[in-house]
């Protein structure tokens, strides 16, 4: 991933809890074939190994799995993203030479790819996974809450994901680079829009 110093970002915390906020993963592998890429979710643990691993699971007739793999795999996070209009800028008014962008924030993490079958391991990938995504809820939903045999039969129709990472790579554009008046006029005209979200507006570099 091409990161200029100015969006690099390079704490490990911070580059977890970056990818925490990701619903979705793009899991990407090379194939004699060409390149092959599931977009599913994928939960880290920053206990395992130096630098944490990835799970993640497919469905069972997912080719991507089947495929042999060269070297190793890569997982695509995405944050918040927006398109910046030069109109935001308070140098278009001083100059006139701006001209439009995209701010985003972004994870790339790779490393060796294992492939699994054994129901265990699944299950507790599934679980954990669940557990995750329903911890917001009221009354979250647990894999125990279905019947154990639909359970085992919903197992052998996926296939599991471990990858340790070795190498991980954050970048958040968030027109940093830019003057603090054009920084303003950013974050104004992202909190004015309806088509943008808060979390981009609160990831924007404090000005």
């Amino acid at each position: 991933m091409y990161t200029p110093p100015a969006f690099a970002v390079e704490d490990a915390a911070e580059l977890y809890a970056m990818m925490r906020k990701c619903r979705l993963a793009n899991f990407v592998t090379a194939t004699p074939d060409g390149p092959m890429a599931t977009s599913l979710p994928m939960f880290l643990d920053e206990t395992e190994a130096e630098k944490g691993v990835l799970y993640a699971h497919l469905a069972r007739p997912n080719p991507q799995w089947q495929a042999n793999v060269i070297g190793p795999g890569l997982a695509v996070f995405m944050g918040p993203d927006a398109y910046v209009t030069p109109s935001w800028y308070a140098s278009k008014a001083e100059h006139g030479k701006v001209v439009p962008t995209w701010n985003y924030t972004a994870i790339h993490a790779s490393g060796p790819v294992e492939f699994f079958a054994d129901a265990e391991r699944l299950l507790e990938v599934v679980s954990r996974l669940t557990r995750i995504h329903e911890a917001s809820r009221l009354l979250p939903w647990e894999v125990t809450d279905a019947p154990e045999a639909y359970i085992k039969a919903q197992l052998r129709g996926i296939v599991g994901i471990r990858m340790p990472i070795v190498s991980l790579q954050g970048k958040r554009k968030m027109s940093q680079n830019r003057p603090e008046a054009d920084r303003k006029g950013v974050k104004q005209g992202l909190g004015d829009s309806p088509s943008h979200t808060d979390q981009i507006v609160s990831d924007m570099i404090p000005v």
